[in-house]
């Protein structure tokens, strides 16, 4: 009886520092710190972090890094409406 009380008291602390790392996770990701659960990284800042992953490992080329992050720029800043896709 006593064996199966210490599992039962183990499964139970499990449960418990699970629920709080997900609690932490979710409280992390409404501080911005984290893409978590409900919140969805967009392909555009998967594509940022490696071009600057890309300029510390390869200093020669933050030029290119740095007309490629201003051309984007110039694109969301056009003011132009957005081009229709293909049906």
């Amino acid at each position: 009886m006593e064996e199966s009380f210490r599992w039962l008291i183990l499964a139970v602390g499990a449960v418990l520092v699970l629920v709080g790392l997900d609690r932490v996770g979710l409280w992390m990701e409404r501080r911005g710190w984290l893409y978590y659960r409900r919140v969805k990284p967009s392909s555009s800042s998967l594509g940022n972090a490696l071009l600057e992953l890309q300029s510390i490992l390869e200093p020669s080329k933050q030029h290119v890094i740095e007309a490629r992050l201003e051309e984007h720029d110039e694109q969301a800043d056009s003011g132009d409406p957005p081009k229709a896709g293909k049906n």
